[in-house]
């Protein structure tokens, strides 16, 4: 295997982020980049995070309710975290499983890692946006932190997406699927996309304040992405131009690279990890910076 890392060009991107990469590399640029994260965020957000510490019992108490009251007077209550999944893939597989999944192996898999990275994606994004307004009789009553209210329910999203995420593995060994060191890389996609979410949410919500029709032109987003992300179908076949478009769509990259290490056996190349942490760090750049420029506006809205 060629240990030399070239930059690719335009044309075979999509080649070399599919490639297989030395998983010993790929884990230390994992970990250095998770650090980076980490170190800027407690650098810039510093007092974001103190805040956070100094009502950890408000916000525990948000990422409570937010889980609770969503199986509220359920007769299974949160069975239904790990049923709802498991129903929505048997469906899916019924559908699309002899019109597309014939010529993909474990497909069922293939289709539940497409399921849950994109729902903990909508999931997350979509409540992080109603977030301020959902939560407005209390930050106006009181002053804490307006954040906190969309950080908690990225946290209630993240509990959820790690429920089934467990149930994915335990269908992936059940499908003659075996487990990997390979499987440690999964960490470093789920801390991207909480990022890439959390960023997302942050700016949704700064523009649901102002403008309420966001949340429809949210939903008619979320339907696109989902069908350019690849979940029920591959693009194995498309043209080389076709398969680069579709690497402009975060979701999937994300939806990939947790196929390309279960069902492949393979840790994705460098390139990929920087694709990666190039749009999470967008995200959450912008988020901040926009959530902080309206944040003092927000109570003449809401």
């Amino acid at each position: 295997m060629q240990t030399a890392i070239s930059i690719p060009n335009t044309s075979s991107i999509s080649t070399m982020i599919s490639r297989e990469a030395f998983p010993h590399y790929t884990l230390i640029f994992t970990i250095i980049t998770v650090m980076m994260f980490a170190a800027i965020l407690l650098i810039t957000e510093q007092k974001s995070l103190e805040k956070i510490t100094k009502y950890k019992f408000l916000f525990s108490q948000l990422v409570n309710r937010d889980f609770v009251l969503k199986y509220k007077r359920t007769v299974l209550g949160m069975l239904w975290s790990m049923l709802s999944p498991f129903f929505n893939l048997i469906i899916m597989w019924l559908v699309f499983g002899q019109l597309l999944g014939s010529n993909i192996n474990h497909y069922a898999v293939y289709l539940f890692i497409g399921q849950i990275v994109f729902s903990y994606f909508s999931e997350s994004t979509n409540l992080g946006m109603t977030a301020l307004l959902d939560n407005s009789s209390i930050f106006t009553k009181v002053n804490v932190p307006k954040y906190m209210f969309i950080f908690s329910k990225s946290v209630s999203s993240l509990i959820n997406f790690l429920i089934n995420t467990c149930i994915l593995f335990v269908f992936t060994l059940c499908d003659g699927i075996p487990i990997t060191w390979n499987w440690i890389m999964l960490i470093y996609p789920v801390v991207m996309l909480v990022i890439f979410n959390l960023g997302l949410s942050l700016i949704l919500s700064a523009c649901f304040v102002f403008f309420r029709d966001m949340q429809y032109l949210w939903g008619i987003a979320c339907q696109l992405i989902m069908w350019l992300s690849a979940i029920f179908y591959s693009i194995d076949s498309f043209s080389q131009i076709s398969r680069n478009l579709f690497l402009l769509n975060p979701m999937y990259l994300f939806i990939r690279y947790v196929r390309k290490i279960l069902l492949e056996n393979a840790v994705p190349s460098i390139w990929f990890h920087l694709l990666m942490a190039g749009y999470a760090a967008v995200a959450i750049i912008l988020g901040f910076v926009i959530y902080k420029k309206k944040n003092h506006e927000f109570l003449y809205y809401v």
